[in-house]
């Protein structure tokens, strides 16, 4: 076996001999896990191992949420491999590099990419999250997934923009998703679609509207190549800090590498295994990243030979999914110390060798591990890290960072020009088949706003929203101008015998309705006369 077979790490402290030790690429294969408080030495570690992968000719992808050590690795770049090396930096403004995750995903990928960033998202924004919101969003990426030249700039256009929205709908071939858009979204009311849409619209939108994140995710064709990195054994270093890009953003973008890499590792089954180049994955801190789509890739990811060595501070930092999925995916495990809480759950790991008092006692630097050896788990003993590799004296950064701009950066102006292109871009939305269930969306012609109607617009029929239409009805109840209602005449003044003669009216049934009694109406004929007689008598004076 060639020593560049062999990773070395640490070295023994068993009664004062110093050994120095590693792991066979064979094991490396079943995944390395390494905990510890901060601080203890975990970083340095998985630098060291990073630094040899990168000097012995190896694929490696570095993710670091606090950039430290992925500026710190340039340093240690071989001037022969300067022409390997990726450095994507989102903190560079000046030359974002494109990063799609939505390009060119094959058919049977796209529930990978799809529950992949409904994972991201629900572990950003765990306050809001519903199952609602899950439904629409979900649909709404699997959607842009077929369309072309789709990124995750689209799905808030899906939102506000009804003709990119029957742009996008026409060119769905999967018929429940198109049944989701034509029979059901499309029947929402305005109120409901608002209110259905306003959490991924505002969520959503503050992602996009940084610079920072929407130039690079919002570049149509990536400058990364997951699939041509790993087998052509580059390096991919990922300087996602914390500091500098907010800690939302490094999570999404550090998920969405990772699910990137995912696809690309599982493409590889059109390669025969023995002939798949081994690719080391390092991720600092990644429960940051850890989501339950990543359970699935530690159990895959051995036999498309993606190793992963992962490094975080305490157990309570990940799911119950994935905590299973590490613990029962991972061949060796490395602890420093750790609290309490993470010292008796690894103690289950480590007993009967150590108890959790010795976890919770360890000096910097020093760890109980265990090994993975030929394939099997060995019993757990002590070791001490090795120190961090000297800086070499010369150091090819500039080198690097200047030749990583020009091959896979893109000067800001232009990448600025090309989405507000897009964003301007009217589609012309083509002819919908007919159906009686659907509706179309058409533009109030009052207010401009976009509402629902069950005929399809031609410019001949007027279109209103529901509250414009309320208006015009009642407009056109009030008279013409130049009529003049006139208010109704005042009731006129009855006289006495009208008063007497008039009937009463009755508000009972015909059937109950009393007879007039012959006595009432011999009175009102007497009345009558007496009247006649008086007007007579004034007549002849």
């Amino acid at each position: 076996m060639n020593g560049s077979d062999i990773n070395f790490f640490a070295e023994t402290t068993f009664r004062r001999e110093r050994k120095k030790f590693g792991i066979k690429l064979d094991d490396r294969r079943k995944h390395m896990y390494v905990i510890g408080k901060t601080g203890m030495g975990k970083t340095n570690l998985m630098a060291n191992m990073a630094i040899q992968d990168i000097q012995n000719g190896q694929g490696v992808c570095f993710i670091d949420p606090h950039g430290e050590t992925a500026e710190s690795l340039l340093d240690f770049i071989p001037s022969g491999r300067v022409n390997d090396v990726i450095y994507f930096n989102p903190a560079d403004l000046d030359y974002p590099l494109a990063f799609n995750v939505m390009e060119k995903v094959d058919l049977e990928h796209r529930h990978i990419v799809s529950s992949g960033l409904m994972s991201v998202f629900k572990k950003i924004w765990p306050d809001v999250w519903s199952e609602r919101m899950s439904y629409i969003l979900s649909n709404t990426i699997l959607a842009l997934l077929e369309y072309p030249g789709s990124t995750l700039l689209g799905v808030n256009r899906m939102m506000s923009d009804p003709s990119y929205r029957q742009k996008v709908v026409d060119k769905i071939t999967d018929p429940v998703i198109k049944a989701f858009w034509t029979q059901e979204y499309a029947r929402y009311n305005q109120r409901y679609e608002v209110e259905a849409t306003a959490a991924i619209q505002n969520k959503i939108g503050q992602f996009i509207s940084s610079p920072l994140i929407r130039n690079i995710i919002g570049q149509v064709a990536s400058k990364i190549d997951m699939r041509e990195i790993m087998d052509s054994r580059k390096i991919l270093i990922v300087n996602i800090s914390k500091g500098r890009i907010t800690d939302e953003n490094t999570r999404l973008l550090g998920a969405l590498l990772i699910t990137k890499l995912q696809l690309a590792a599982m493409s590889r089954v059109d390669v025969p295994e023995e002939q798949r180049q081994d690719f080391f994955l390092y991720v600092d801190e990644f429960q940051d990243f850890a989501t339950e789509s990543f359970a699935t890739i530690l159990s895959e990811a051995r036999k498309y030979r993606l190793d992963l060595t992962l490094g975080h501070q305490y157990i309570t930092q990940m799911t119950e999914e994935v905590r299973d999925a590490v613990f029962g995916n991972v061949g060796t495990l490395i602890c420093f110390r750790v609290g309490a809480e993470d010292a008796e759950f690894l103690e289950k790991e480590f007993a009967p060798d150590f108890i959790a008092t010795d976890l919770v006692n360890l000096g910097k630097y020093d760890i109980y591990l265990k090994l993975m050896i030929n394939g099997l788990a060995g019993r757990a003993f002590s070791a001490r890290t090795l120190p961090p590799f000297l800086k070499p004296e010369k150091s090819n950064r500039e080198i690097i960072i200047k030749v990583s701009r020009e091959r896979y950066g893109t000067p800001r102006q232009v990448v600025d020009d090309k989405i507000i292109r897009w964003a301007e871009t009217k589609e012309t939305p083509e002819a919908p088949l007919p159906s009686a269930k659907e509706l179309y969306d058409a533009q109030c012609e009052t207010c401009k706003k976009w509402t629902k109607v069950v005929f399809k617009p031609d410019g001949k029929r007027p279109v209103y929203c529901k509250i414009c239409l309320k208006k015009v009805q009642r407009e056109r109840e009030k008279p013409s101008e130049g009529q003049v209602e006139k208010p109704p005449a005042p009731p006129r003044p009855l006289s006495l015998e009208e008063a007497l003669i008039q009937e009463t009216v009755s508000f009972s049934s015909r059937r109950e309705r009393p007879r007039v009694v012959p006595e009432m109406e011999k009175v009102k004929e007497a009345i009558k006369e007496a009247l006649d007689e008086n007007s007579k008598d004034e007549n002849h004076s």
